[in-house]
């Protein structure tokens, strides 16, 4: 018998099939041009983190130390990085012992806001200053609350420049004399005198806050901001920085490695003190800086936190190479402290949160949610089919994740839900098969990622054939 051998036949790929589309580097959230930004970008965010660079993660949560009190919390302030202090609606200034707050004074003012620093300057030891602009200046020193000194009144702000305190109270600014707390009213026409000065803007405008750097003292109005240099009263001098921008409020501002940065109601600046204010840094998430109206700052050290109204905080990660941002929700932040490398939050419910801090929200499951970029073609009005999506991420035990996809470059009315998962707690990557059959042929496809408790991201890819156009 003769074997007759025939030629196994040959396999064409598809012509325009590309290669898998990996993302696999997340950069935070973008409110640029949907269809032009890079991949790497969202174009909505909340609760993700790029702490995890260049995966893409569900963010800490935070715990609350104690319970609610008086509705609000007016101020936080820290006693030599050691003791956490808080001023509540209720009117009372307390301190956490670890395991309860402690009401160091009562019958203060119930709605005006605090602020803090620490200084020594004559005294025995270090203590915790703190005004409001209506009860008078106090001080914390490792045991009691007391009213002291004779700042004049209605000071508002305190800071510690140049060893000495300095206020603000109106269009004025007020400095005690050298290392003396309590004295703000010697003027004897010597160097270890009290300093005055009276801020004049182009407005008109009150002073609104005080940040003290090793080489100078920034005064803000919101509107406005100067420089104070010098080291005594005989060569004080201050300088204009702009008449464009200023301080959100007291609290809108935050220093970290030299640079202040803070909340105008334009948008996000940083000041690093040899030019003007810029806000170049935070132009890519422009779309979220609107309507603000309750802003607060601070830092966790490696971090920027920038609330701008109840419930959106905008997160920055500075490092370089990253520079990227994102969106938190879930608490609304008036005040932030930082502590022994840790960042803390009074809220206007009246809770002091410690951020960064577990898997969930005082123990509520953290809802989140990351939208692409608009997909297309390199050339939008190319055709193409959608062969294969597919996403690869890490889930925690009874997380959820939720996948959209949309035909329209923005919006949120067309989301259709095309996959569900829930996470075994098995803590390694799988990848998450996406049907896209219904969305085959739309030149532009969007995908939504939506879900509950602790997910990372990995991979989003996708496998598409060109067409003609």
């Amino acid at each position: 018998m003769r074997l007759i051998q025939q030629q196994a036949p040959s396999v064409q790929e598809l012509p325009g099939v590309t290669e898998p589309i990996p993302i696999r580097e997340w950069r935070g959230v973008n409110t640029f041009d949907p269809l032009s930004i890079d991949d790497a970008y969202l174009t909505d965010a909340v609760n993700m983190t790029t702490a995890d660079y260049p995966a893409l993660a569900v963010r800490p949560g935070y715990t609350v130390l104690g319970g609610a009190i008086g509705g609000k919390v007016l101020g936080l302030g820290v006693w030599k990085d050691t003791e956490l202090h808080a001023v509540f609606a209720d009117g009372t200034w307390r301190k956490w012992t670890g395991s309860a707050w402690s009401t160091l004074k009562s019958g203060l003012h119930t709605t005006t806001d605090w602020t803090f620093t620490n200084f020594q300057g004559g005294w025995a030891d270090i203590n915790l200053v703190g005004v409001n602009g209506v009860d008078g200046m106090f001080r914390y020193d490792g045991s009691t609350v007391q009213l002291f000194g004779n700042a004049p009144a209605g000071s508002s702000y305190v800071t510690t420049y140049q060893n000495r305190l300095w206020v603000a109270f109106g269009q004025e600014i007020r400095a005690s004399k050298l290392d003396e707390p309590e004295i703000f009213d010697a003027f004897g026409g010597t160097d270890s005198d009290s300093y005055g000065k009276t801020i004049e803007t182009a407005r008109g405008e009150d002073v609104i806050g005080l940040s003290a750097g090793l080489s100078r003292l920034t005064i803000a109005t919101p509107n406005s901001l100067l420089r104070l240099n010098g080291s005594l009263p005989s060569d004080f001098q201050t300088f204009p920085i702009t008449e464009d921008v200023g301080f959100a409020s007291n609290k809108s501002a935050v220093t970290r490695d030299g640079e202040l940065s803070f909340i105008h109601q334009l948008g996000i600046y940083v000041y690093t003190g040899g030019m003007l204010p810029d806000r170049a840094f935070s132009e890519i998430v422009k779309g979220y800086q609107t309507g603000i109206s309750q802003s607060a700052a601070g830092t966790d050290g490696d971090r920027l936190y920038y609330t701008l109204r109840p419930d959106v905080t905008l997160v920055y990660d500075p490092r370089s190479g990253i520079e990227a941002w994102s969106v938190y929700k879930g608490f609304t932040p008036t005040c932030y402290a930082r502590m022994q490398g840790r960042l803390y939050a009074g809220d206007a419910a009246g809770r002091v949160l410690r951020l960064e801090d577990g898997a969930d929200d005082a123990g509520q499951p953290i809802s989140w949610r990351a939208v692409s970029k608009a997909f297309t073609s390199a050339a939008i009005a190319r055709r193409a089919r959608w062969l294969k999506l597919w996403v690869v991420a890490e889930m925690a035990a009874g997380a959820t994740m939720h996948v959209y996809l949309s035909k329209s470059a923005a919006g949120d009315a067309d989301w259709e839900l095309m996959q569900s998962v829930t996470g075994t707690g098995a803590m390694e990557a799988q990848r998450v098969i996406i049907p896209v059959g219904k969305y085959a042929l739309e030149r532009i496809v969007r995908v939504k990622l939506e879900g509950t408790g602790w997910v990372r991201i990995h991979e989003l890819a996708r496998q598409v054939r060109k067409l003609s156009l």
